[in-house]
Formats: structure tokens, sequence, C-alpha cells
């Protein structure tokens, strides 16, 4: 069933994404198009960052300024697509009064980001750098600081050169036990 339908990309206000997916989504409800119009989404992945010692997730948009809508071709045309395109803060669809739709290969790229984040996959917003300072927030060495020598990504983990009784002393913490020092 789901291979006879295809994505189209609509460009939008960036910024307004889901205000826009939204009434958008109303739209296709209110004019019974929920047949033919079956998802209307804001490309956009799970990421974090940490504030004040915390975990802090947000979702960041894969593709500032687009949606992706799933509808069936052939019936996803004419009126539907102008009144669509006529809503506010809608540029218009990728290939303008006729929808081009998005390669599979391509929909499955996008789709595969936000489904991968569903898996939350997490990335770091602001990764940690070596050579950086930060302030131990947890652990032992709460509030020492010291200077990154090693990020390993896929453990969480980093090698921190602390100064303890004058001396460079290795330790190795999670991202969770550090903050950055501004």
């Amino acid at each position: 069933m789901s291979d006879d339908k295809k994505w189209y990309s609509l460009r939008v206000i960036s910024g307004k994404e889901k205000k826009i997916r939204d009434r958008v989504a109303l739209e296709v409800q209110r004019s019974g198009w929920s047949e033919i119009v079956t998802q209307v989404i804001v490309p956009s992945e799970k990421v974090y960052k940490i504030r004040n010692g915390k975990k802090v997730i947000l979702e960041r948009n894969i593709l500032p300024g687009y949606l992706l809508i799933e509808a069936i071709p052939g019936k996803f045309s004419g009126e539907m697509v102008q009144q669509i395109s006529n809503m506010p803060d809608i540029i218009h669809f990728l290939g303008k009064n006729i929808p081009i739709p998005m390669t599979q290969a391509e929909a499955n790229r996008m789709l595969g980001k936000v489904d991968e984040s569903m898996e939350m996959v997490e990335t770091m917003i602001e990764p940690f750098i070596v050579g950086e300072t930060v302030r131990i927030i947890d652990g032992p060495f709460n509030d020492f600081v010291g200077d990154i020598k090693d990020v390993n990504e896929e453990k969480k983990k980093l090698k921190v050169i602390v100064k303890i009784f004058g001396r460079g002393t290795e330790v190795e913490l999670n991202f969770m036990q550090v903050e950055k020092t501004n």
C-alpha cells in the first residue's frame, strides 16, 4: 500500500515549520483529504546539550524551511496543491503547481535521519574539544578545573588533566560530570 505514496517537499518560511505543519494537517483533515495526504512532517532530529550540568534534549530541524508531505501521486494535484500553496507562510512545492515527488532514496535519507533520531542516537550540539577547559561538577573531583586530553564520543567519556597538589593527574569522566567554563 505505501509503495504508491510519495514524499513531496514544501518550501516554507524558516522558523515557522511546526506552526505551518499543524495548519496544513488541520486543512487536510478539514477538507477531507486524509486518504490522499497521509503525513505532514517537519524533518527534525533529537540532539542534546548540557545546560547547568543537566542534559537538555532539543529538537533540531534537519531541513530548515521545509516540510515533507506524504501523498498519493496523481490524486495529489490541482485544487489541493493550490489550496496548500496559498496558505500563509508557504512559499511553494518543489515543482511549483505540479509538485515533483522526491525519489525514494532522498525520502529515505531524510526520514532515516528522523527515524534514527527517534531511537535517540543522541548527538551533542556543543561537543567537547581536546584542549578545552572544563569544570568538574560531579564525583570526587567536584569543583576541580582541568583541560580535556581526550574525547571518546562513543562512550561519552573524557580524559581530563586535573592539577592535584601542583601535579597534573588524568581523570576519566563522563560527559555529564563536567561543564564547559566560559
